[in-house]
């Protein structure tokens, strides 16, 4: 299994319990991970992460993002299919306005990218399913359930890969 991760995942560790500079274990366990090809980020999802940052000087993840090692550990290193994308996008609405689609931002390029190989990928988000959502504001997990892509939090996919502080030893 390939777990996906969206930008929301390292954004939300970084600034709520494993930050960068207080829990190096954490981000050194992702490279490590990302190099044996168990979690992954698609360009799309790690432009968003350098995207979100503010202050590029002070900002831990981002300077842990833009680290060669670390990128080339998580890279997902795929070209989307533009026919997925597409087919995912329309689980949002097939008659989005450009504003809706700029506030959807880059989810359907993570679906999409699961869509593909979707009995061997999952996608891993801190969005939680409210089915109720229409449009835009349709969340990550019920969309990749509409397409049959398989889905979970972050803690869920720390508990599948094993992860812990002690991890290297």
């Amino acid at each position: 299994m390939v777990y996906l991760l969206d930008a929301n995942v390292l954004i939300t560790a970084q600034n709520l319990y494993y930050p960068v500079d207080a829990v190096p274990e954490f981000w050194e366990w992702l490279v490590h991970m990302g190099n044996a090809g168990e979690i992954k980020m698609p360009i799309e999802t790690l432009e968003e992460v350098k995207d979100g940052s503010n202050d590029a000087e002070r900002d831990l993840l981002f300077a842990w993002i833009q680290d060669d090692a670390h990128k080339a550990a998580i890279l997902f290193d795929e070209d989307v299919q533009p026919a997925l994308v597409q087919r995912v996008t329309n689980q949002y609405a097939p008659d989005l306005t450009d504003d809706e689609l700029e506030a959807i931002g880059r989810d359907p390029f993570l679906i999409a990218h699961a869509l593909a190989d979707p009995a061997n990928r999952c996608v891993v988000t801190t969005e939680a399913s409210k089915r109720r959502q229409q449009r835009q504001n349709r969340r990550i997990p019920d969309v990749c359930a509409d397409v049959g892509v398989q889905c979970c939090d972050t803690f869920t996919m720390l508990r599948a890969l094993h992860f812990s502080t002690r991890w290297r030893g």
